[in-house]
């Protein structure tokens, strides 16, 4: 256990954990932000439609993939360091660091949120639109004890589908990244179980140029990542929000359970606990199968 966490605290591990925090908490304050300027009312933007709430989500997640790619790996996604850790290709040593910064990170956006949107939570009298703008619920809830069954059911099934597509999409934008298939060749051909990061360290050591080629072809990968959850919140998001990210629903969840009607309005109304479960185990099994399939295909 002494060795667990000399392993799990050294210095580059504590700045990859605050990187984390850092981008999760930046994804959630420009993802749910868009959401907060569309839904509550008297922002300049209420009402402005669901593709703004699709840009901004896009945008969330691209902006700290360029920014912190290269530090954390940008996973802010409990599924996705859960399935790659299943998958073996993180270590479990590091998985509880990597849990924590996400959640606290996204409650910390979260947080940010409200601070700016104090005054318009009190204008707004509608409790979904509220809600919507923390976390996730099924559009087929009607506020009935029928309408649970049918909204819980066609929540998990569009949440594994998306989060499969999201995490299986960004495995392939930044593994099978323009270019890497002439850094795999030279890998083999270097032999001594070589990887492509080896073939980057030995390029960088003699061209000066490519480090910023192999840099470029990661940077449009990663652009590509804030497309892939712009048409993804585009297309497959109606029916629920979506969430793709247990971090990104369940901690903003919980603040507004916490937080009184003194700050979220007297229309705040509850917290749809009933339904939570649906965007944190949906995604973490649609992360390990998306992993799992990515990795026997290409291989990680």
């Amino acid at each position: 256990m002494n060795e667990f966490f000399k392993a799990a605290l050294t210095h580059e591990w504590l700045i990859k954990y605050a990187t984390e925090f850092i981008a999760t908490a930046l994804m959630v304050l420009i993802g749910n932000g868009s959401v907060a300027n569309v839904e509550l009312k008297g922002t300049k933007g209420y009402k402005s439609g669901w593709l703004v709430i699709g840009f901004g989500y896009g945008v969330a997640v691209m902006l700290p993939a360029l920014m912190f790619g290269s530090v954390s790996g940008n996973h802010i996604n409990p599924a996705f360091t859960i399935g790659m850790a299943v998958s073996g290709a993180f270590k479990w040593t590091y998985v509880p660091g990597y849990l924590i910064a996400q959640l606290l990170g996204a409650m910390f956006g979260q947080a940010l949120i409200v601070l700016g949107h104090a005054a318009f939570y009190q204008k707004t009298e509608d409790p979904n639109a509220i809600l919507g703008s923390f976390a996730t619920i099924d559009a087929l809830d009607d506020g009935t004890e029928e309408s649970r069954r049918p909204a819980t059911i066609n929540g998990f099934i569009n949440e594994f589908i998306g989060t499969f597509v999201l995490v299986f999409g960004a495995l392939a934008l930044t593994k099978n990244f323009i270019g890497s298939d002439s850094l795999r060749e030279m890998a083999q051909q270097l032999g001594n179980n070589a990887s492509v990061s080896d073939v980057v360290s030995m390029f960088k050591q003699q061209s000066p140029v490519f480090p910023l080629t192999y840099s470029g072809s990661l940077a449009v990968a990663h652009m590509g990542l804030g497309f892939l959850v712009l048409v993804l919140v585009i297309s497959l998001g109606g029916p629920t929000g979506p969430a793709l990210n247990p971090a990104r629903d369940l901690m903003p969840r919980l603040l507004h359970h916490l937080l009184p009607e003194t700050v979220l309005g007297e229309h705040k109304g509850d917290s749809k606990w009933w339904y939570a479960w649906v965007p944190v185990v949906a995604p973490i099994l649609a992360g390990i199968v998306a992993v799992a399939a990515f990795n026997a295909l290409y291989s990680l």
